[in-house]
């Protein structure tokens, strides 16, 4: 007996396998392309999706019950851009090598210097960042100690000349002294016109 042929079914059909439209395939490049920077309905309206229904094919091209095969296409390119673009030490070195050849030929010194400096510093052992971190307070301190600590920090300072008169004398003007302040510049405004001409 013959057996008839049955037309063999696409199991690719529904399922996560499925190829993207082409709409859907720019929904998922301008979805994963502009991460964080553009709403489920802004990817889906530069898709080519019409704004009226714009929001609901989003929600639909991101489910995984209406459409796995876009679900797992977002998955996919994602992965790809983030291995394309992940940080690790030998790209982070060439790319900072990149920016500092760059600024040196437009004469941008200090971006020069700061790349260089951020490459030795991811080198680990050329630049080295040390800090001290303290804890607790001054009020953890006994007085004895705050007094010590502050007699270090007065001893550090180089000493202090007193430049401050002994005397600090009142001078009259009716005596002909001048008092402090009022010099030649000063008694000159005070004259009559004629009388500093003559001097």
């Amino acid at each position: 007996m013959a057996k008839s042929k049955l037309p063999v079914k696409n199991t690719d059909i529904r399922g996560p396998n499925r190829k993207l439209t082409r709409r859907q395939e720019k929904f998922v490049k301008e979805l994963v392309s502009n991460d964080g920077l553009i709403t489920l309905r802004e990817a889906a309206i530069r898709a080519g999706y019409p704004a009226a229904s714009a929001h609901t094919r989003a929600f639909e091209l991101t489910s995984p019950n209406h459409c796995p095969h876009v679900v797992s296409e977002i998955t996919r390119y994602r992965d790809s851009l983030d291995e394309q673009y992940k940080v690790g030490y030998k790209r982070h070195v060439r790319d900072l090598q990149k920016i500092r050849d760059l600024a040196l030929e437009n004469g941008a010194y200090s971006a020069a210097v700061q790349a260089e400096y951020r490459r030795g510093q991811a080198q680990g052992d050329i630049y080295v960042s040390k800090s001290e971190i303290r804890t607790g307070s001054i009020d953890q301190m006994s007085r004895e100690d705050v007094e010590r600590e502050l007699e270090k920090i007065r001893s550090s300072f180089e000493p202090i000349i007193d430049i401050t008169p002994d005397e600090v004398e009142k001078q009259d003007s009716e005596s002909g002294v001048e008092e402090s302040g009022s010099g030649a510049v000063a008694s000159n405004k005070r004259r009559p016109k004629k009388q500093r001409a003559k001097n």
